[in-house]
């Protein structure tokens, strides 16, 4: 269900993340090689970056398949950003379709995506939903999980949380609950990635100055490094941490165990902005 990207780094055009790649996000979309769930992702598309000085992101997202849009074409050609999160979706069953359902979700500085499910939809969100405000439920931009979980997930962040720890807290809401899915998670707010591994693939690649965050390596170059399931990982583009979750919700009938394995990256190697030119804009 659905792929996501997020990149941090020297200033990259949006084809050259999304679509150049031999098997990039733009192909995910038709063939993914490692989604578990699912077989294309043709329910929407939707792309986020950050321009210089100006801490809230751009949007560009659409209700169809992103090869049927020849206007992103033009768009992703000339469009350069040191910071972008973008996403194919594979629409959960019973959820509203259109733009206003596909990823990135954004409130404020931040950009949010969800890969997975929340198994029982719609029925099974009553309890998630009643911990909401009111005016949050009303201010939902879609009628969909992962619109959901965005704002169970915004609403952390609206208290203090740090991005691990309003994606972390989300899922331990979820297992308290005994609520069973998929719930890989990507959030930035242009400096900083955070992304739960939770019932789906997961990888990233570090380099000098950059990190990219992926639901699967968009090439089969070297430094992609599979994150295992059960982990928060905690990006900048200085290096990458990942921890074991605590507790988190796995399929139903089989609850997901914490993960095993805590490391610090630093940043190392050649990426893609390399292929892309330096820092400008």
């Amino acid at each position: 269900m659905c792929r996501h990207i997020a990149y941090l780094g020297p200033p990259v055009t949006l084809r050259s993340l999304l679509s150049d790649p031999p098997h990039g996000l733009a192909t995910q979309s038709w063939a993914p090689r490692r989604q578990r769930h699912g077989t294309v992702n043709v329910d929407g598309f939707g792309v986020g970056w950050y321009a210089p000085g100006d801490p809230e992101p751009a949007r560009y997202r659409r209700a169809g398949p992103v090869w049927a849009d020849p206007s992103f074409a033009d768009l992703a050609r000339v469009t350069r950003s040191g910071a972008v999160l973008a996403a194919v979706r594979s629409a959960t069953a019973g959820t509203e379709p259109g733009e206003a359902a596909a990823a990135p979700f954004a409130g404020g500085c931040w950009l949010f995506s969800h890969n997975g499910v929340l198994a029982g939809w719609p029925a099974a969100a009553a309890g998630l939903a009643a911990a909401l405000p009111p005016a949050d439920l009303i201010a939902l931009p879609a009628r969909s999980d992962s619109a959901l979980l965005w704002a169970l997930t915004r609403a952390r962040l609206s208290a203090g949380a740090t991005p691990g720890e309003a994606l972390a807290g989300t899922l331990a809401d979820l297992a308290a609950q005994r609520l069973g899915g998929r719930f890989n998670f990507l959030l930035t707010d242009g400096e900083t990635v955070a992304a739960t591994a939770a019932g789906d693939t997961l990888c990233y690649r570090a380099g000098p100055g950059q990190v990219l965050v992926a639901s699967e390596p968009g090439d089969d170059g070297p430094g992609w490094a599979e994150v295992p399931d059960g982990s928060l990982l905690e990006a900048s583009a200085a290096g990458v941490r990942i921890t074991p979750l605590g507790a988190w919700p796995g399929e139903p009938g089989e609850p997901g165990e914490p993960g095993t394995r805590e490391t610090l990256t630093q940043a190392a190697g050649t990426g893609l902005a390399a292929a892309d030119g330096r820092r400008s804009y």
